[in-house]
């Protein structure tokens, strides 16, 4: 059952095949069986998701069922989840049990779909591998002594492994288009406001947005669908109406104008990844897309200007978390100072202060505008750049990641390398634009993953042309050995 996708479970569970009980039952043992070696999952919650499945079943029989009815699915833990803790992989927020559900969570289980559980994660959603978790690091399915991208690398590694079919994850500066392409997943960052972030624990508030990861561009399309949406009670969500992403899937590619910017094949790519991007780009030339080369002259700017703004929205963001209200509290403070000291001091990991420092310093009298200031303007620089490209392309195309998944630890002494793997997602968080990461190949037996960008609100498009490519390809369907 674990390899199948949501369609073919969906057409199942409503044939009466199987049931929604069965199928979470089945998962839940796949959690068990692999939950130590990957560690993706921090909170299982098994007999809620029973009984939601109990529910799912109840509403198949009366014919009140959707596509994504009895659906089980793990949530990255930043989403609230009314009565279940979220830690946000944080000892800050260890004992924080949340009241209400996230908006996202919210419409997962409105659609009908099972929550497995909690998907481990980078602290407040800070790192590009998955290491810095209060829980302990997460390992890549494919080799276990790999990193599998962060901050979503829980969600991604599990989808992966297919301990759960799908997953939602956030993306700020590429977390979820990383680890989908480290993991050899499919994972899709909407344009920013498409999704409500109501309920998202926030680190960067100008860049987050929620997303999904799954095997495929089609699971992918089912699920955003029920995402994304109108929300009143978050201030950054766009009234949009929300196209039925999975009707125009299938569609023609003859035509579509493709951009390849040369910032992304020029040095500091590596030749396997530089390999299996050209080999992909045929592909698409085979179904009719047309190609040509543009430029994105400020995109060497983007992990500069993004390494200023996010952690000044982090510092400001993470001065709720002092020890007072919930969350983390030192033992017999000495007084208010003292507990604000010592509760952050111990709530919060090594990465996440750094960040916190950074931006505290960048927003600092007499450097807001030799800083702060400075990144807001290259970050309309770039979005510029996207905006003249997207008058003569319909997407842009290149690699997700420079490199493959690094080995566990090889990055931890040099944040500065660590940053520079998201160097080719950052700038589309900067740009407010919509992007996903496909499977496009291996490279020494780990995943490569392809970057489509699309304009805003054109999510559509670009599942038709991922779905259009693993329509003829089969890397996305591929299993790690030790999890088939």
């Amino acid at each position: 059952m674990h390899t199948k996708t949501i369609a073919e479970l969906s057409r199942e569970l409503h044939s009466g095949s199987i049931s929604s009980v069965e199928l979470t039952r089945h998962f839940l043992s796949r959690i068990r069986q692999h939950g130590d070696t990957l560690n993706a999952v921090i909170t299982v919650t098994e007999e809620q998701a029973l009984e939601e499945a109990r529910a799912a079943d109840e509403r198949m029989a009366a014919g009140k069922a959707g596509v994504l009815t009895g659906i089980p699915l793990l949530h990255k833990d930043l989403f609230c989840t009314r009565g279940v803790r979220t830690s946000c992989g944080s000892r800050m927020l260890d004992n924080f049990i949340a009241p209400y559900d996230a908006t996202v969570v919210e419409r997962m289980r409105s659609a009908g779909m099972v929550m497995l559980g909690k998907a481990n994660m980078d602290e407040f959603a800070m790192g590009s591998s998955n290491e810095n978790s209060y829980y302990g690091l997460v390992r890549n399915p494919w080799e276990i002594d790999h990193i599998p991208g962060g901050s979503s690398g829980g969600s991604a590694a599990a989808v992966a492994a297919r301990l759960a079919p799908v997953a939602t994850g956030t993306d700020t500066g590429g977390s979820i288009r990383q680890p989908a392409s480290m993991c050899g997943i499919t994972g899709l960052k909407p344009t920013y406001g498409r999704v409500s972030r109501w309920g998202m624990i926030a680190f960067a508030s100008s860049l987050d947005q929620g997303g999904p990861l799954a095997t495929s561009a089609e699971d992918c399309a089912f699920l955003l669908g029920a995402m994304a949406g109108f929300d009143p009670r978050d201030s950054t969500c766009i009234d949009q109406p929300v196209p039925d992403y999975v009707t125009g899937l299938d569609a023609d590619l003859s035509g579509l104008r493709i951009g390849l910017p040369k910032e992304y094949f020029e040095e500091g790519l590596d030749p396997g990844v530089a390999s299996a991007i050209e080999e992909a780009i045929a592909v698409f030339k085979d179904l009719g897309a047309e190609f040509r080369e543009i430029t994105l002259p400020n995109a060497h700017l983007s992990v500069p200007a993004y390494y200023v703004v996010a952690p000044a929205e982090c510092s400001s963001n993470l001065s709720r978390f002092d020890g007072v209200r919930f969350g983390h509290r030192c033992t017999d403070p000495k007084d208010l100072v003292d507990l604000y000291e010592r509760s952050r001091g111990e709530g919060f990991g090594d990465e996440v202060k750094r960040r916190i420092m950074i931006g505290t310093y960048a927003l600092s009298s007499g450097y807001y505008d030799a800083y702060y200031l400075k990144a807001q303007k290259v970050r309309r620089l770039i979005s510029e750049d996207y905006r003249r490209a997207f008058e003569s392309v319909d997407l842009i195309l290149g690699p997700t990641s420079p490199t493959p998944a690094f080995r566990i630890g090889e990055k931890v002494d040099d944040p500065v390398s660590m940053y520079l793997s998201d160097t080719y997602t950052i700038a589309v968080n900067l740009a407010g634009l919509p992007g996903m990461s496909i499977p496009a190949g291996f490279v020494g037996g780990l995943p490569a993953g392809l970057q489509i960008v699309g304009n805003y609100f054109d999510e559509a498009r670009m599942l038709n042309a991922a779905h259009r490519f693993q329509q003829v390809t089969d890397w996305h369907s591929r299993i790690p050995r030790n999890f088939a």
